[in-house]
Parts: structure tokens; C-alpha cells; sequence
């Protein structure tokens, strides 16, 4: 009966840290996957704010060509 009671606790335990690893597995992709949403919405908002600049920048110059037309 004691085989048999070990093999029952140890098969337990190999158990539960099986599912430990894939709770923290899970986690980890999960981390992972929140990490790479938000380096994507840096890229997005950092491509319109290069969008803004060069909209901005272009209106300067026009405004600048302007005036030298005005004098």
C-alpha cells in the first residue's frame, strides 16, 4: 500500500506542477502579447506625429513662399 500511496503523491505533484508551468506559461504569453499591442500603438502614434511634423514643416514653407511672393 505505501507503493501505491507515492506513486498517488507523486503523480499529484507532477501534476500540479504541470499546471503551475502553464499558468505561468500562459502568463508569460500574455505579458507578451500586451508588450507587442503596446509597442504597435508607439509605432502608430509616432508615424502620425512624423505625419503631423511633415504637414506642419510643409505649411511653413508655404507660408514663407508666400510672403517672399508678397514683397
Amino acid at each position: 500500500m505505501g507503493f501505491m500511496e507515492d506513486a498517488k503523491k507523486t503523480a499529484e505533484a507532477v501534476g500540479e506542477k504541470i499546471s503551475d508551468d502553464w499558468d505561468k506559461t500562459t502568463d508569460r504569453l500574455s505579458d507578451k502579447a500586451d508588450e507587442m499591442k503596446a509597442d504597435a500603438e508607439v509605432r502608430k502614434a509616432e508615424a502620425k506625429a512624423d505625419k503631423a511634423e511633415a504637414q506642419r514643416d510643409s505649411v511653413h514653407k508655404r507660408n514663407e513662399f508666400r510672403e517672399e511672393l508678397r514683397d
